[in-house]
């Protein structure tokens, strides 16, 4: 019990962890949570930039026709973007997709749009921040 107790007092800790970036002699970059030398370590700041909660606007400025086609602004890595291509590929939903981490003009688009995190998805003049089935079931009418 003594033990348990003691687990639980130390694993949020652990959860708190810095990551580090340096490079070594050979001029190659690490990142981890041990450098070789703190000294020659910086931290890494780590950001997620995803929506949590799925918001609404009009979107009339962003495209000019009322039919329901779907755009979304994406990155490789999201959970939410992921959830968004398999609901749309399993319901037949034909969608444009861009990249914004590997795609420069769909970067500047995203911008241009406001963008705070991924997916922001276009449905004719309907834009949904983020993705859950029935938030994009409600637009996608």
């Amino acid at each position: 019990m003594k033990y348990i107790v003691t687990l639980f007092l130390i694993v949020p800790f652990l959860s708190f962890a810095e990551i580090y970036k340096w490079t070594d002699q050979q001029g190659k970059v690490h990142f981890g949570d041990s450098p070789e030398n703190k000294g020659n370590a910086e931290i890494v700041t780590v950001e997620v930039n995803s929506y949590k909660n799925v918001t609404y606007e009009n979107a009339d400025i962003y495209q000019g026709t009322e039919s329901p086609r779907v755009t979304m602004y994406a990155t490789s890595w999201c959970g939410y973007c992921k959830k968004a291509r398999r609901y749309f590929n399993k319901r037949g939903i034909s969608y444009l997709e861009y990249d914004i981490e590997k795609d420069e003009v769909a970067k500047r688009m995203y911008d241009l749009l406001g963008g705070k995190g991924v997916p922001v998805i276009l449905v004719g003049k309907k834009r949904m921040n983020g993705f859950s089935v029935a938030g994009f079931e409600r637009i996608y009418r």
